[in-house]
């Protein structure tokens, strides 16, 4: 009950109904942070549990299309039980790619199942111009990283975002794309033919962009307890919008290319009865109806 005390406050605190500063007081001033030009180097952070058939995806995004511009450490939180996940890995290690580095972060899984966790210690501890806080369902295609090193030069954003994803349908378990993912360890592409444009319009939890002086100095919600606290399962990511509030900032939009998302319906890392997941699918289903709704509708403005 307290829990759930907890996090009905700060979802009610991150609509900006509560001063942020009252929590995260060490935010630094726009002049504090550093104008990085030149070459630049950005960290993404994701997480996997379960989920290797995406992860799969993004990690075979990075080796067809490295970045020529940009150094980029690849980070995933991930548990030794998960041994899908953990033969992935190890299968990228091997893949040697220029101007990549592969950085794989094992944690006992209930400090995985809180991503926040994941994502405060890669924040606190990155030396990377940029972090990028994503899941493992996101892509990184063709010009993508490279263009983001161009639109980030000499910027002090606290936290930016692509204005536009392109996404799939929601898909089931036994899509051709999921299963191909499923049973084969090697590096897959995608069909483009499958995914359509979405407009942007905060930095949600896998667009999260940072600037790497912000997140060395605040984490990723490092004083709200509940966000920081292990789990004996995995949780919903409420603290991407607290995320934002802390940082008194819903993102700056930037158009950079080759951002694309597998949409799916089964969440293999929730657990619990038949009835529900079938529950939870449903409700999942009727979201995305309505945020596709609001997106045409946004779009014929």
């Amino acid at each position: 009950m307290i829990d759930f005390l907890n996090l009905a406050f700060y979802k009610f605190a991150a609509k900006g109904w509560i001063p942020a500063k009252w929590f995260e007081s060490d935010l630094p001033m726009v002049s504090e942070r550093q104008a990085r030009t030149g070459r630049l180097s950005l960290e993404i952070v994701s997480h996997c549990w379960n989920y290797s058939h995406f992860l799969v995806y993004q990690l075979s995004s990075l080796v067809l299309y490295p970045p020529k511009r940009l150094d980029v450490k690849m980070t995933v939180f991930y548990a030794e039980e998960d041994q899908k996940t953990a033969s992935l890995l190890n299968f990228f290690t091997q893949q040697g790619v220029k101007n990549i580095t592969w950085n794989w972060r094992s944690l006992p899984k209930q400090k995985l199942f809180r991503r926040g966790i994941g994502r405060n210690l890669a924040a606190l501890e990155s030396d990377a111009d940029w972090i990028w806080f994503t899941d493992c369902d996101l892509m990184f295609r063709e010009n993508c990283l490279d263009q983001l090193s161009d639109l980030l030069q000499g910027r002090r954003d606290a936290l930016i975002f692509p204005e536009e994803e392109r996404t799939t349908d929601l898909l089931a378990d036994n899509n051709p794309m999921l299963k191909a993912g499923s049973e084969n360890q090697a590096i897959l592409d995608i069909d483009v033919n499958r995914f359509t444009s979405r407009k942007m319009t905060r930095a949600t939890g896998p667009l999260q962009i940072a600037h790497g002086d912000v997140c060395r100095a605040v984490g990723y919600c490092r004083g709200i307890k509940i966000y920081q606290k292990p789990s004996e399962k995995w949780t919903k990511a409420h603290e991407d919008r607290a995320f934002r509030w802390l940082l008194r900032s819903q993102g700056k939009p930037l158009p950079i290319p080759g951002v694309y998302r597998i949409r799916h319906v089964e969440k293999g890392r929730y657990t619990g009865s038949e009835s529900g997941k079938r529950l939870r699918m449903l409700i999942r289903k009727l979201q995305s109806w309505f945020r596709d709704r609001k997106t045409q509708s946004q779009e014929k403005r």
